[in-house]
């Protein structure tokens, strides 16, 4: 069972990691921009001396290019290609633990034959 599982996510990365290293590298290039604009930004106005309308605001601390958004951007590649319910294709039979039993059923057993099954995720406030 978890070499199953090993082998689904050794998958999965392997066929995202395409996607990944595109979103990567436009990460990488907009940071370079903003460090660009940095550098432009200071040798103008050591040239010249005029405020700006709006002034620019450019932060070190609000990197596009971390680890940490390289880490979200792949979780989410990796969610995005795992999810088994895609567009354009018939829904997944889930479990389900009814209220009235702790025993998990799949949600397709409550559908009855001639009449509609409604699903509610919602709450009572």
């Amino acid at each position: 069972m978890n070499t199953g599982k090993a082998l689904k996510n050794a998958l999965a990365c392997l066929v995202i990691l395409p996607r990944f290293l595109v979103a990567a590298f436009m990460l990488w290039c907009l940071d370079f921009l903003c460090v660009r604009r940095r550098v432009l930004f200071h040798l103008r106005s050591e040239e010249e001396e005029e405020d700006e309308d709006p002034p620019l605001c450019i932060s070190d601390s609000s990197r596009m290019f971390s680890w940490e958004s390289l880490k979200a951007v792949f979780h989410g590649h990796k969610l995005d290609w795992m999810k088994s319910a895609r567009l354009g294709h018939d829904a997944p039979n889930s479990a389900v633990v009814p209220l009235a039993e702790p025993k998990r059923r799949r949600v397709l057993d409550f559908a009855r034959a001639q009449r509609p099954l409604v699903l509610n995720f919602g709450s009572c406030s």
